[in-house]
């Protein structure tokens, strides 16, 4: 009779195991499409055995007590895993690199009216044409017009570009706050989960399986951020670094700060906790001065590419002037925006001063003179060349500019203690952008454009007293557009026009743009690839679970028939043989 009721006993855990088995299959059906979750399998043990008639001559019986659950395996491939992760970074690396120079492109390719830069500066109407037109005839007042209203739609367009650079510039940085708040979040995140999975498994009964998906698909976010590592613990616990530096351990999140520039408003991350900010030490997250390679493996993460390409500040063309190899490569180098900006920059300030200097010649003063308040002027001070400069149709020395500064004029007036007027250049002040040729500071000459005729079109030395025509100077205005005088950084050995320049510009922002674009490619399918094979390990066949699920059906089934049996049997020997 004991045999027999126990013959129950193995049934019941048949039905058991069976409907543990339809539950963990339906649950994974349910979560085919969920992000993150890995499936569960069941491993199913026999219980444990009894050992009889142990005097027996063949030897003693057994009779097993029935099926049970041995494991519910969640099974993750931890070198599929981190291989992902990396993968993942990089492509998240190149990926918001190439953003930024599409984006790039974008502002040189279309402008207000879909009129693109290249048009304004060398197209068939564009500003190098005012002034072949103004060589054929600089005493012309429609060909004097035509060369101010080219400045000021060049000026304007230049400026436009410029400040959509500076725009941009301003949303990456918007977008790196974005991310260090988001990263801060991930980091909290995973130490409530470690708090969490090691409350449950401490008994060592239940994996916390759900919660375990969930922080390994935190981990998935993180990693696409920047380059993290991590190492689980025997309690549970997932300890993590990200860029080498401590980020979650069993009870700490040592959350990113945010350093804020005073001039510019741009962020720059730093670890708090290795920082000593009253002193203005910071830690900072990233070394952006390191050359960017996969050799040295620091191309990985979002947020880095983010910060190298919006660089530390607004350059210009003092970025470029003077500055070696190195620092260029350690500088506005390293950053998509700020070598364009500077660039540039270098660019319109290069094309804005040989313009105004053929108006307004400098010359250095052969002696050093006295001014009437006292002031000592040394001599080679750059002076107005008086007795060479072009003038208006005024008359009036000094001659009018074609581009001013908004916070600086061309000369200052010194009478000196010798009788005679000088014209002292007021020279670009490196540490005031208002005071220097760059996009941001310049426009043309308010006067030019209030009356043409005032544009430096006339020599001084003209017949019977009378202003003459300033062929050498429209020539020489003319000829400019044709100088090979420009490099477009300290890498560029070969020199070109203007318009080359801004070729060798664009097709290098286009070249970077393909590099990059082709690179981000093939560490996404890269990337895809190896996710594809880790989702073989992790992820959610539905066919195969609904196999499963007619298997333990079959199974529940077959249990509940043996039951039936030996229902049939007990009820057989308990009122037939009484």
């Amino acid at each position: 009779m004991a045999n027999s009721m126990g013959s129950l006993f193995i049934g019941v855990s048949g039905l058991q195991t069976s409907q543990h088995a339809l539950n963990t299959t339906a649950n994974n059906i349910a979560n085919v499409d969920t992000q993150g979750y890995v499936r569960e399998r069941i491993l199913q043990t026999d219980r444990h055995y009894d050992t009889f008639d142990t005097s027996a001559a063949i030897g003693p019986g057994q009779a097993g007590l029935g099926v049970s659950i041995g494991d519910v395996i969640h099974a993750r491939d931890i070198f599929l895993d981190k291989m992902y992760r990396t993968q993942a970074g990089r492509s998240a690396f190149y990926a918001s690199t190439y953003e930024t120079l599409t984006e790039v492109e974008s502002l040189f390719q279309e402008l207000e009216a879909g009129t693109a830069f290249q048009e304004i500066l060398m197209g068939e109407t564009g500003f190098w044409v005012a002034f072949e037109e103004f060589a054929k005839d600089p005493t012309n007042s429609a060909n004097q017009n035509m060369v101010v209203q080219k400045a000021s739609l060049f000026a304007s367009r230049s400026q436009a570009v410029y400040n959509g650079l500076k725009k941009y510039q301003s949303n990456l940085n918007q977008q790196i706050s974005d991310a260090i708040d988001d990263i801060n979040e991930i980091g909290r995140d995973i130490r409530d989960l470690n708090h969490q999975i090691m409350a449950i498994e401490t008994g060592g009964i239940e994996t916390a399986m759900n919660l375990r998906d969930r922080r390994d698909l935190l981990l998935d976010k993180l990693a696409s951020y920047g380059d993290i590592s991590y190492k689980e613990l025997a309690n549970g616990i997932v300890k993590v670094n990200f860029e080498n530096v401590s980020f979650v351990d069993e009870v700490h999140v040592y959350e990113m700060g945010k350093q804020v520039d005073g001039a510019t408003g741009f962020i720059t991350p730093y670890w708090p906790h290795l920082s000593n900010t009253d002193k203005g030490e910071y830690y900072k997250v990233f070394d952006t001065s390191a050359e960017i390679s996969t050799a040295n493996q620091n191309d990985i993460g979002e947020l880095k590419a983010m910060i190298l390409a919006r660089g530390y500040k607004f350059a210009n063309y003092r970025d470029l002037e003077g500055v070696s190899m190195q620092e260029y490569d350690e500088t506005v180098g390293n950053s998509v925006l700020m070598n364009v900006q500077s660039e540039f920059d270098l660019l319109v300030h290069t094309i804005v001063t040989k313009i105004n200097d053929l108006f307004a010649p400098n010359i250095a003063s052969k002696t050093g003179f006295t001014g009437l308040d006292g002031k000592q002027y040394a001599a080679g001070t750059l002076i107005l060349d008086t007795e060479n400069c072009c003038v208006g149709s005024d008359g009036k020395i000094p001659p009018q500019e074609l581009f001013v500064r908004n916070g600086c004029e061309r000369y200052t007036e010194v009478k000196a203690e010798d009788g005679k007027t000088y014209y002292v250049y007021n020279q670009e002040d490196p540490k005031d952008t208002a005071k220097q040729y760059t996009v941001g500071s310049i426009s043309v000459n308010p006067k030019l454009l209030e009356r043409e005729t005032r544009l430096p079109a006339f020599t001084q030395n003209g017949r019977d007293g009378e202003l003459g025509e300033a062929r050498e100077l429209a020539e020489a205005l003319s000829k400019l557009w044709d100088e090979d005088t420009m490099f477009l950084s300290p890498h560029d050995t070969t020199p070109c026009t203007f318009a080359e320049f801004y070729r060798k510009m664009t097709g290098e922002v286009a070249n970077l743009g393909e590099v990059f674009g082709s690179t981000a490619a093939g560490l996404e399918g890269t990337a895809l690839a190896t996710d594809n094979t880790r989702q073989q390990v992790i992820g959610v066949s539905s066919d195969e679970e609904l196999s499963n699920m007619v298997k333990f059906q079959c199974a529940y089934n077959a249990s509940s028939r043996f039951i039936n049996v030996i229902d049939e049997m007990l009820e057989t020997l308990i009122y037939r043989l009484g």
